[in-house]
């Protein structure tokens, strides 16, 4: 796969409760001379990316991240207020205490307010895929896909493990043919990118991807 390819289909990411101002202009700036899908960075500093780089980038946040648990009234609220500021795509995270309460059809609901709340925009739905079983892998992506979100993603990076190629493969065989697929977390070589785009990824959520690309291009 050529280099431009993979780095356009990759979220530059950057979500650590600390990260500084300096951080996030040096992310950004890579994003775009690097051409990739976005930056995906803390809602807090979405208005002053948008007013500091405008169209030349597609910003990405972050709802009810990380642990998911905020009531959907907040999320929503919190999704409304970084599109109004100039987020292009929002992935939120699901209420994992629903999920392992057997309460699907409120994740489900959930998520279709979210999506509500994005119109146009992309919405991207975090499972965490490491806190689930395989029933409740499925039954989220049977969720999502439902709800009429766009992406199903598997992790937000802060759990306890990140992506994998089987539970990409387990979201292949389980999602509708609408719902695409974002893998993050722990991807961190050239070959584990490849390897997850090539399994149908549309997009990957890593820190690393520039990084380990840019001298390829």
């Amino acid at each position: 796969m050529e280099v431009k390819d993979m780095l356009a289909r990759v979220d530059h990411t950057l979500l650590k409760p600390y990260c500084s101002w300096e951080e996030i202009e040096k992310l950004c700036e890579e994003a775009i001379a690097y051409g990739t899908a976005s930056v995906c960075i803390p809602s807090c500093y979405v208005g002053r990316v948008h007013g500091r780089y405008g169209d030349r980038l597609n910003i990405c946040t972050v709802v009810g991240f990380p642990l998911g648990y905020q009531d959907t009234p907040v999320k929503a609220l919190e999704a409304r207020e970084a599109l109004e500021q100039g987020a292009g795509e929002i992935d939120m995270v699901i209420n994992l205490t629903d999920v392992k309460n057997g309460l699907y059809e409120k994740v489900e609901e959930e998520i279709r307010t979210l999506k509500g709340v994005c119109g146009e925009h992309v919405l991207k739905v975090i499972v965490e895929t490491c806190y689930l079983t395989r029933q409740e892998k499925i039954a989220m992506c049977q969720a999502v896909t439902k709800a009429g979100a766009d992406y199903i993603k598997t992790s937000t990076g802060f759990g306890t493990g990140g992506a994998t190629l089987e539970d990409v493969k387990l979201f292949r065989e389980n999602i509708g043919p609408g719902v695409k697929i974002k893998a993050a977390g722990g991807i961190s070589t050239r070959e584990e990118l490849e390897a997850f785009l090539e399994l149908g990824c549309e997009r990957v959520g890593t820190s690393r991807a520039v990084g380990l690309l840019k001298d390829q291009i």
